[in-house]
């Protein structure tokens, strides 16, 4: 795969040829449990010789319920990533849905994601670069690969160069997400480190009647696949118990499938390194 542009996320690199993880639970619960998830990734992390981000939502905009839990909100949600980045001492990241949040967002954490169902908003991607913040944008479900060079463009055309993209499966029929890794490739090609996100890949929209399902016993399969198409990072949900994860559980892995997945994918990474 060919040459990108490394991205800074806090004092680590995206795209440097070393693999990245970027984990947590989907929601930010409480400050307890983003700590206990944290501390248990950046030590597999430190195991393994991979840097590690801690990644967790301060609000769900866009759950499958109106009643569904969204997160504890802009200001609690921002305390808890603070917390998590001091007592830890690891970069975070954490999704914007709307532009009056990202200036304040990105006094507290090293990268702003943007969500896929909002990829081609060109007024929320300006106001992420603009925060001169990484900014990690998840491929829209509905989007080629090849088209997400317009919204590289919208982020770098506030002069910030800190842009990656994210692979999450695309839309296929009824309650169902395939991925293509041809995608990998084409987005890298851009000039982006890519990501790919294993655990929404798996997600099965509304399949639940009011909430998303998920498939969580392929996960480390298509991650494997991923790694060795070539990524530059790996995405993951992570919850000490997913069957009573508020958010996502269907496709989130627990603390031993976690170390799994991140055993098989750097081996693999490694491979790919050598032949690239």
């Amino acid at each position: 795969m060919g040459k990108v542009e490394t991205v800074k996320i806090g004092p680590l690199e995206l795209g440097n040829g070393k693999l990245l993880l970027i984990a947590g639970p989907c929601v930010a619960e409480s400050l307890e449990l983003c700590l206990e998830v944290a501390t248990e990734m950046k030590a597999a992390c430190a195991a393994k010789g991979i840097q590690y981000v801690f990644k967790a939502s301060f609000d769900k905009a866009n759950r499958s319920s109106g009643s569904s839990f969204r997160g504890n909100g802009l200001e609690r949600g921002l305390e808890i990533l603070a917390a998590v980045k001091e007592k830890l001492n690891v970069p975070t990241i954490t999704d914007i849905h709307e532009c009056c949040q990202a200036h304040t967002v990105a006094q507290v954490v090293d990268a702003l994601q943007i969500p896929a169902f909002l990829c081609r908003q060109t007024d929320l991607l300006i106001a992420a670069g603009e925060t001169g913040k990484a900014v990690n944008i998840k491929k829209g479900q509905f989007m080629a690969p090849e088209d997400m060079k317009g919204a590289v463009e919208k982020v770098r055309a506030t002069g910030n160069r800190n842009v990656s993209l994210t692979e999450r499966g695309a839309t296929f029929g009824y309650h169902n997400l395939v991925v293509d890794m041809r995608g990998l490739q084409i987005m890298r090609e851009l000039g982006v480190p890519v990501v790919f996100d294993a655990t929404h890949s798996v997600q099965l929209p509304g399949g639940l009647g009011n909430a998303s399902g998920g498939q969580r016993q392929f996960i480390r399969a298509l991650a494997r696949a991923a790694a060795a198409v070539g990524i530059d990072a790996i995405f993951a949900e992570v919850h000490p118990n997913p069957a009573k994860a508020l958010s996502d559980g269907p496709n989130s892995l627990d603390f031993a499938d976690a170390r799994k997945l991140l055993d098989e994918v750097s081996a693999i990474h490694a491979i790919a390194q050598q032949s690239a």
